[in-house]
């Protein structure tokens, strides 16, 4: 009997000695159970190889990854094969997906708070709209969506945005009258298009090419990157720089990876977003004056605004901000125009 116990303990020991919670030196290195089997994430974005929110996609899976060891994969899935942005925002607040790379205004109905950042002709320029995002206003926003199960890691570049159409040049909001503009799902952007005179057509991203060649829209409204990387070049030509409204855009997490995380690893994921923001928003620049010339060189017909046109456009939107749905937001509107 004691002979029996004694090989019994033996095999206990051995048996223990394996255990992952015995091996703590295997596990702080890396290796192991956690090592072997990384936990792997879902980054949704619906655009092209190569575009700047991409690369900054890319650039945040790649430090996540290196960060912890392996241990945290992310992948991204570009190109809007996760679906279009309304539905990926959805798959996000269930878990489905777990990360997101998407812009204020399909945000906007989800907490219309978003709205404000997305007023016409609010920022004065790039440097101040980043001086907002990267200060308090930014964090209060980045944190405004976790009712919605989705809380904001970084704040990406998206440029300033115009119109764009196939019928007519447009120097004043009375060339938009009639126009039919597409528009992401946004009420405001709804608004606004109202307000310049013209008809709003909410319509998915990938539908807008065909919309715009077969008659179903005139036009839309975005920045040069998209406007070049979706091929709206090819079928708009007419475009208008009036720069009406910068939409920034974020990544997000769904609240319960988040919350999944432990507090070094929620460090992990947070700094390797705002990795990856620098690296899109280095990538937008070059982007931006590439694509730019692009538009130039391949026959668009660019439309620059006088100082007076300009003032035209902001004359007419300027009633917007009178709407009781937007007066709502005059508070973080004032902190915005007194930020410097």
């Amino acid at each position: 009997m004691k002979k029996f116990s004694v090989v019994l303990l033996a095999i206990l020991a051995l048996a223990l000695a394996a255990s992952p919670l015995f091996a703590g030196g295997a596990q702080s290195s890396g290796s192991g159970a956690a090592a072997a089997r990384p936990r792997v994430y879902r980054l949704a974005d619906n655009q092209p190889d190569g575009y700047p929110t991409v690369l900054g996609d890319l650039a945040f899976a790649r430090y996540v990854e290196e960060k912890t060891n392996g241990a945290i994969k992310i992948e991204v899935y570009n190109n809007s094969v996760l679906g279009d942005e309304k539905t990926t925002i959805e798959q996000t607040q269930t878990g489905d997906i777990h990360f997101i790379r998407v812009g204020l205004n399909p945000l906007s109905s989800l907490n219309p708070i978003m709205n404000a950042l997305a007023m016409p002709f609010l920022f004065r320029d790039r440097e101040h709209m980043f001086k907002v995002l990267d200060g308090p206003i930014g964090e209060e926003l980045l944190g405004s969506l976790q009712q919605q199960n989705l809380l904001g890691l970084c704040w990406l570049d998206a440029g300033f945005r115009n119109f764009y159409n196939s019928k007519r040049d447009i120097r004043t909001p009375a060339d938009m009258a009639g126009l039919r503009i597409r528009v992401q799902e946004s009420a405001l952007m709804m608004d606004m298009v109202r307000f310049l005179g013209a008809s709003p057509t909410p319509m998915a991203y990938g539908e807008v090419y065909p919309g715009i060649q077969n008659g179903i829209i005139d036009g839309a409204e975005n920045n040069w990157p998209s406007y070049i990387t979706a091929a709206h070049f090819e079928v708009a030509k007419r475009f208008t720089v009036d720069g009406h409204m910068a939409s920034p855009e974020m990544i997000l997490v769904n609240t319960g990876v988040w919350n999944s995380l432990s507090d070094a690893e929620k460090k992990i994921v947070k700094d390797g977003a705002i990795e990856g923001a620098k690296v899109e928003r280095a990538a937008w620049l070059e982007a931006e004056a590439r694509y730019e010339k692009q538009a130039r060189d391949s026959g668009s017909i660019i439309t620059e605004l006088t100082a007076d046109q300009h003032k035209l456009f902001e004359d007419a939107l300027a009633p917007l901000y009178q709407q009781p749905a937007y007066a709502a937001y005059a508070d973080i509107i004032r902190r915005v125009r007194d930020t410097r």
